[in-house]
């Protein structure tokens, strides 16, 4: 069956779905986009991904391209014609098209809006979180705003080549002072030595992950403590788990970095906790 796309009112084949090569997106990045999980036919925090969609706009001045109720619509409408019931979803928002400027275009612009579908490889998912992952660490060289999801990603795009040619999975971002942000694709979280997770605060640095505020609600009939506090490298190769969550990705668990091993070299108990209990905790909207 053919991959169907959204783009700017209508639904197109995938393969022939395009955008003018005047679109701010193509030719500024200017815009944001969304990467929302599908599981057994339920869309997963939907309502706080659109939130953080509305925060992206506002942040960068660009109109939302439809109502709320209806980028669901469509959102839901893509992924029917997908026939996707496990996998994902993504929305991309840009400026729209316009001439050539640096500045914003006039008003009465119509912003630009892509949604596409897909399934994911759940075999493959399952042998990450059954055997753990491999990560990197890399030097800060983002821009300072990256608690906007702008589709601005080169530095994050070099920093994932770079694990991929050290045979790792992800890379995580350290800032000069030789503290951990977050990764490439992910927010890092580890475990001390007491047992308590530590990520670095979002007020600044990092971005406020989805999947991150949801593992909060998760952790407390768990019976977890959290802290929002900075840690530095050599704290996370010290640590007794390491692991990184994403919205595709929930909760992977983390077992070296650098090439040196992490905790006993295994994924950890808290994490795998962590994911059987999420998609008991987080918000479930039917497709």
């Amino acid at each position: 069956m053919p991959r169907i796309a959204y783009v700017n009112g209508a639904y197109v084949p995938h393969s022939e779905a395009a955008v003018h090569i005047e679109d701010r997106g193509y030719q500024f990045a200017d815009g944001v986009y969304e990467v929302c999980e599908v599981r057994h036919g339920f869309i997963v925090d939907l309502s706080r991904h659109l939130d953080r969609l509305d925060r992206s706009l506002s942040e960068l001045r660009i109109d939302w391209p439809m109502s709320r109720a209806a980028l669901i619509l469509v959102i839901r409408e893509v992924l029917r014609r997908n026939r996707v019931r496990n996998g994902l979803f993504y929305l991309q928002v840009t400026r729209g098209v316009a001439r050539r400027d640096h500045v914003f275009p006039a008003k009465g612009m119509p912003p630009s809006l892509v949604v596409t579908a897909k399934r994911t490889d759940a075999a493959a998912i399952a042998k990450k979180n059954a055997e753990g992952i491999a990560a990197i660490t890399v030097p800060e060289n983002r821009w300072d705003r990256v608690d906007i999801k702008s589709v601005g990603l080169l530095p994050n795009v070099l920093a994932r080549q770079r694990a991929k040619e050290f045979g790792a999975q992800e890379a995580i971002f350290v800032d000069t002072d030789g503290m951990v942000k977050e990764g490439a694709a992910t927010n890092v979280w580890i475990v001390d030595g007491e047992g308590t997770l530590l990520t670095r605060p979002a007020e600044h640095g990092i971005l406020r992950g989805i999947t991150r505020t949801t593992l909060m609600d998760v952790a407390k009939p768990l019976g977890l403590k959290i802290e929002e506090k900075a840690f530095s490298v050599e704290e996370m190769y010290a640590a007794r788990e390491v692991f990184v969550t994403a919205a595709t990705s929930i909760c992977f668990p983390v077992v070296s970095i650098d090439g040196k091993t992490i905790g006993n070299g295994h994924p950890g108990s808290i994490a795998q906790n962590i994911r059987e209990a999420f998609f008991d905790i987080a918000e479930k909207t039917l497709i």
